[in-house]
């Protein structure tokens, strides 16, 4: 049995004295100390006045009042210097009666700041210890179907398994996600995907049908069978290549030591869990996609652009921002091109052209790209495990290319402006200028011209054809 030791907020408790008479600390932020996390904020729950009781808060700690919420279910938080204080009503005439209208036990502890005494009514403490995830009572999921995802979300936080009456619970009410604002999900789904441990927890979301209620356009890529170059179908391809994503991104150092720790998805866990999304849709246009020759060799031609249009559906759905969107569907709609690049490599026709081509094309999602890809080639199995490795190189070398040369070049001013083309070749602005000025960029970055007379001589030439 865990035990529970005051002092762990005791700095917590002399900000709100002298306060505390019928407040409570509770929920997640018990959990977290309990665990040795220090929680982004506490949660109080008093039975006076919450928003009287948190300006007491906000003048003693020279802190800011925010009002949260809509009325009936106002929160007032208080973003003192130290620590930020959400407080809210009790619900009910007894803290106990709040900590049964939560989620799950681990998260229905109480601390009484007046008495310094735990509250724990549903053996939470145990379960915290067990690392067990428990619902507390049946109706959980009713009152808020996003406590389905939760679940999901805390286990990958904290490694707790879910118990199996709870589990079976979610299964039962996995389709009541349907009736759930598209921005709530999307909000839980980050969460989640933030997560460093989150494959273990999709899997099992798999399982209990969540998965395919949040995203239904997953369900045809079971058994939808693959070619030559797969050992799997199209779903358990996803499932693995989303695997392999996350050990890339959970050590980067070892498997891109060429991108320095620069490459954005490795430090920056919400553009990691946008390419941990990017890779569970980027398949999703494969059934439709699929062809039969007559050799009976299967194809999925166009699969990128039918995955990408499918996936702008689902984002809008679930309100993804426009740059999430944005992000989303580039990654989705060019994971093929990597391999074209990779293809010419192979058969010795690569050229800096083709290289400065890919990079001006694809930009800042470079790097994302070709570690999507890897992921991808990874998670076809090992059937063609030397290609494999020899691919995941030559993007290792790409992605050097980018941070060594590419970016570093790209910085620089460019050789010729849409003014230079108006003041020089007399030509009037039109899209021929965009064509123009990425073909001096090209030869640019490829090393082709070297300066502005080198260019202006280019243009020339391409006007002159």
């Amino acid at each position: 049995m865990i035990q529970f030791d005051s002092a762990i907020i005791s700095d917590i408790i002399s900000d709100i004295t002298p306060y505390v008479k019928g407040a409570y600390i509770v929920g997640g932020s018990i959990r977290d100390l309990l665990l040795g996390k220090s929680p982004a904020d506490y949660d109080i729950a008093v039975f006076e006045n919450p928003k009287k009781f948190a300006e007491k808060i906000a003048e003693k700690t020279s802190g800011r009042l925010v009002e949260m919420g809509k009325p009936g279910q106002m929160i007032f938080r208080v973003v003192s210097k130290n620590n930020i204080f959400d407080i809210s009503s009790i619900n009910g005439s007894l803290i106990e009666d709040d900590l049964f209208e939560r989620d799950f036990t681990i998260n229905a502890l109480a601390f009484d700041l007046s008495s310094g005494k735990i509250i724990d009514c549903m053996n939470s403490l145990q379960d915290i210890a067990d690392r067990k995830i428990r619902m507390v009572s049946k109706a959980v999921f009713q009152k808020d179907p996003i406590r389905l995802i939760r679940a999901y979300r805390i286990g990958a936080a904290f490694d707790f398994n879910i118990e199996p009456q709870t589990s079976a619970a979610i299964k039962d009410n996995a389709k009541l996600l349907q009736a759930s604002a598209g921005e709530r999900i999307r909000s839980e789904l980050f969460k989640f995907l933030t997560e460093s441990n989150s494959h273990y927890f999709l899997s099992q979301m798999a399982k209990t049908g969540v998965l395919f209620t949040i995203f239904p356009e997953l369900a045809g890529l079971q058994n939808c069978f693959q070619n030559r170059y797969h050992l799997f179908d199209v779903f358990k391809h996803t499932m693995k290549a989303y695997s392999h994503l996350e050990t890339i991104l959970n050590d980067c150092h070892n498997f891109l030591p060429e991108a320095n720790g620069q490459s954005e998805p490795c430090t920056d866990t919400f553009k990691g869990a946008l390419l941990k999304c990017s890779i569970l849709l980027h398949d999703i246009g494969k059934p439709s996609a699929k062809t039969t020759d007559s050799k009976g060799n299967i194809h999925f031609y166009g699969h990128g652009k039918k995955s990408a249009d499918m996936a702008k559906n689902i984002v809008n759905r679930l309100r993804f921002s426009n740059h999430e969107a944005s992000y989303i569907d580039f990654i989705i709609r060019n994971h093929i091109r990597p391999l074209f690049l990779f293809t010419a490599y192979q058969n010795k026709t690569i050229t800096q052209k083709g290289i400065a081509r890919f990079f001006l094309k694809c930009g800042n999602f470079a790097p994302d790209l070709l570690i999507h890809t890897m992921a991808d080639i990874k998670g076809k199995g090992n059937k063609n495990d030397e290609k494999n490795k020899t691919f995941i190189n030559f993007a290792g070398k790409m992605i050097k290319y980018y941070f060594s040369y590419f970016q570093p070049e790209k910085s620089k001013p460019p050789l010729l402006t849409g003014r230079d083309l108006i003041n020089d070749f007399a030509l009037t602005p039109s899209p021929l200028f965009k064509k123009i000025l990425r073909r001096v960029e090209e030869a640019r970055i490829s090393k082709k011209i070297k300066n502005k007379n080198e260019a202006i001589q280019l243009v020339k030439n391409f006007l002159e054809t």
